[in-house]
């Protein structure tokens, strides 16, 4: 590993490496887990997950009757969505919220991070198994978060196009649905701001289609959110590996840094607090969690949908004991996406 602490190579700008001196690379180390606090809270939780969730739960309620197919399927996976959004716009992200408080990108660079990563979100960076293999990283070894992910995505695909291809028999069907297309159309418009290249449809044309959108939108709220942001306090607890803000600035030269250095550099006792009770809030598990794949109401009553959902529920049960086993193996188990801890939508 080593670290460019600016945008551009300078001569105020060096490369920080393992091989300098114990506190200058401790202080590079600082600086980068603090740029991955704020990147990761502003883009792969608030906008990839909590705020698509919402993109998605707005033009479903929009656009779609609670008769709809579609509807059926997906509302289960919007519990809560707007709730909580509405609280995090209050409460973290808000003037004065915690966000803002205790993150060096709170304010306006809060809103610069958001607007930078909306320009460029894709809709492969969403599908794992697209993500996955445009990352390179189909053969890292001992990677769960790919190995839970990709079993689960193709468990849920299975599920979702087993749904919609009892209900839409032909493409020309998806076609002609005009509060299908409606609902894309609002998503495209008003969630990714009609960025063609981003490649979110704008309309569907055929049911595989359909299939891999829907599949995307349930994935995005349940198992994606549950990757994310079930394990922040577990290792952002300790504050020095994921420091929420820094009180110096990046270093511009090396072999000046020292343990008094490294203690100026981290965030005071107040603002420690703050953000290691923001993260250990956002982990908890409440009273009312729905596990991913269970559906208290029951939105379907047919009996093929119902047989799939049972088929569904049967096979994440399967998942989650072969996720149990490894684990018990493994010094770090890795539990975030065991669909027994996955919640059903963005509810926390």
């Amino acid at each position: 590993m080593t670290s460019w602490l600016q945008q551009k190579p300078a001569a105020d700008n060096p490369i920080f490496l393992p091989t300098d001196s114990e506190y200058d690379w401790l202080l590079a180390k600082l600086c980068v887990r603090n740029a991955e606090f704020n990147l990761f809270e502003l883009n792969t939780h608030l906008l990839r997950t909590h705020l698509l969730a919402e993109v998605f739960a707005v033009s479903l309620l929009r656009n779609l009757p609670m008769v709809h197919p579609l509807y059926k399927l997906l509302v289960p996976h919007s519990r809560y969505t707007l709730h909580i959004n509405v609280l995090a716009r209050n409460k973290l992200i808000s003037q004065d919220g915690v966000f803002t408080e205790v993150a060096a990108s709170g304010g306006e660079g809060m809103i610069q991070i958001l607007r930078r990563s909306l320009s460029s979100i894709t809709y492969s960076s969403l599908c794992i198994p697209d993500d996955i293999a445009e990352r390179g990283m189909k053969d890292i070894p001992n990677f769960f978060y790919r190995d839970d992910g990709l079993r689960l995505w193709d468990i849920l695909h299975s599920f979702v196009e087993g749904i919609l291809k009892n209900y839409y028999k032909s493409d020309h069907d998806v076609e002609r649905d005009p509060e299908l297309q409606k609902w894309i159309g609002d998503i495209f418009e008003h969630g990714f701001l009609c960025r063609a290249k981003s490649g979110i449809p704008q309309r569907f044309t055929t049911v595989k289609e359909l299939v891999k959108f829907a599949t995307m939108v349930i994935f995005t709220g349940s198992v994606q959110h549950a990757a994310v942001n079930s394990g922040q306090f577990d290792y952002g607890g300790w504050m020095p590996n994921l420091p929420s803000s820094l009180r110096c600035p990046p270093p511009t030269k090396k072999n000046e840094a020292t343990e008094a250095t490294i203690l100026s550099a981290l965030p005071d006792i107040s603002t420690t607090l703050k953000a290691l009770d923001m993260l250990y809030l956002l982990t908890r598990r409440f009273s009312d969690f729905v596990p991913f794949g269970t559906y208290p109401e029951d939105h379907f009553t047919e009996e093929e949908p119902r047989r799939l959902i049972q088929i569904f529920q049967e096979k994440l049960k399967e998942l989650s004991e072969v996720i149990k086993t490894r684990n018990k193996k493994l010094d770090v188990p890795y539990k975030y996406m065991d669909p027994a801890e996955v919640e059903n939508s963005v509810a926390i």
